[in-house]
């Protein structure tokens, strides 16, 4: 068999790493007497790792988590106390395989949505599929959804991530419509796949998302029964940022970054 039809096979199988590196894997065996196993061997492990890099890749791309708020980026030394301690085990993702969520509350500006997007990029990195989107954004997509009569499949779309991540969802004042979406949404979730959630409205106060009281209880019951809560206390990363911008005394910029 000669050299192209090889690699037509090799690629006809799907193995890329094998089409890029027998050649190269061949000529080291015959310099240093390799024997067939052991060539094989080399070349399988080069087709599982890169695999795994390209899965890794493919996970990232369709999270839509935000490339620069990483584990990196965080500057966990502002985080409080037992957010700290808890991150580690957090990012390792045994969370997400007993179905847990993660419930980040906190006053604009504390990092909610920087840690948890760095959580997301970590769970990512482990193999495990994350959505992340703006509250707001992945409601109006299931309402249009519902709308063309397709919820049920958008729901199975959506069921394929191990973790969606819903972002700010203290902002979102959903009419029923869009509440009922919402709780359709938790309600599938529940017990079968995580969701994270930022909110700078404490439980009590989520009669305004949901609007109605029963609707509202159900939805933190579920949300609550198998969860992990966070809360972001301190300063404002913005209002510092702003002061250190425009100066210690601009009280009036840092009330305005601290309010976006």
């Amino acid at each position: 068999m000669n050299t192209q039809s090889l690699k037509l096979q090799l690629r006809t199988l799907k193995l890329p790493s094998f089409v890029e590196y027998h050649e190269e894997i061949a000529e080291r065996a015959g310099r240093e007497g390799l024997d067939f196993t052991e060539c094989l061997r080399q070349l399988v492990e080069l087709e599982l790792s890169e695999r795994e890099v390209r899965k890794i890749e493919r996970l990232r791309k369709r999270s839509g988590l935000p490339p620069e708020k990483t584990l990196a980026s965080l500057d966990q030394e502002r985080l409080p106390a037992k957010v700290r301690r808890q991150l580690p085990a957090l990012c390792e993702g045994g969370f997400a395989e007993r179905a847990e969520n993660v419930l980040v509350f906190g006053m604009p500006g504390r990092g909610k949505s920087h840690a948890l997007s760095a959580i997301g990029h970590e769970l990512v990195h482990r193999g495990i599929s994350v959505l992340w989107r703006p509250a707001y954004q992945l409601v109006q997509r299931l309402l249009v959804a519902k709308r063309d009569l397709a919820l049920e499949a958008e729901l199975r779309r959506l069921d394929r991530f191990d973790v969606i991540v819903l972002d700010d969802i203290g902002y979102v004042q959903q009419d029923r419509e869009e509440m009922e979406v919402l709780f359709t949404l938790l309600a599938e979730r529940y017990e079968r796949r995580s969701v994270m959630i930022t909110s700078n409205l404490v439980f009590s106060q989520w009669d305004k998302i949901f609007k109605d009281a029963m609707t509202t209880a159900a939805a933190i019951d579920r949300l609550v029964h198998h969860s992990i809560i966070l809360e972001m206390t301190g300063k404002s990363y913005r209002s510092e940022a702003a002061k250190k911008r425009n100066g210690s005394g601009d009280s009036v910029g840092a009330r305005k970054a601290d309010a976006r």
